[in-house]
């Protein structure tokens, strides 16, 4: 199917993903880019369903809570290296963004065909930032646990257990939360941007 080259491209099976059609958007085409998030045009974030992160977010509450637990049993070893796991999915989200981590990945291909259209896209900055914080936190676990610290996995694994818990059960996304503070104040994004 040809689509002509002034009207956009939409990779989603869903309507109603993009507020407008605007030729400003880019014509990227659907395998350039994951389903589920809108097209990049000059100047604004890509975006993505609200849903994925906190599809993800429960993925890897479980995950965190399996380290917890494991660490408590004293099955050290295994809690260190599913921590070391979770900071490499961290360090992919937040280079990749959140479309592109395997659970989001997971989320487009298996869940969202079986859900209505979302009734609005977000921004996908502020759950990309998220898996930054996310890194921060296991990372400096890791870290500590490997150099000796007592309790770090337990600690570190207990701290993002609670934001990925209340990202997926209450869609209070913490990370999201402080993006948006650091915005305001023109430390991160486009408020920093404007200062500089």
């Amino acid at each position: 199917m040809s689509v002509p080259s002034d009207q956009p491209v939409s990779s989603s099976p869903h309507p109603g993903d993009h507020e407008s059609p605007d030729p400003a958007r880019d014509h990227a085409t659907p395998s350039s880019r994951p389903t589920g998030t809108a097209p990049r045009s000059q100047g604004r974030p890509a975006r993505v369903d609200p849903r994925g992160p906190r599809f993800g977010a429960g993925i890897t509450s479980v995950l965190l809570l399996v380290t917890i637990a494991l660490d408590l049993q004293g099955f050290r070893v295994a809690a260190l290296a599913l921590l070391a796991a979770l900071v490499v999915l961290f360090a992919w989200g937040t280079v990749a963004g959140v479309a592109r981590h395997p659970w989001g990945l997971l989320f487009q291909k298996a869940v969202r065909p079986h859900l209505a259209p979302p009734s609005e896209m977000e921004d996908a900055t502020p759950p990309t930032f998220a898996q930054a914080v996310g890194l921060l936190v296991t990372g400096v676990g890791l870290v500590l646990a490997l150099i000796g610290v007592p309790h770090a996995v337990v600690v570190s694994a207990a701290i993002a257990f609670l934001a990925a818990f209340l990202n997926a059960a209450f869609g209070l996304c913490l990370g999201c939360e402080l993006y948006v503070l650091l915005l305001r104040a023109g430390l991160v994004g486009r408020g920093r941007q404007r200062s500089e």
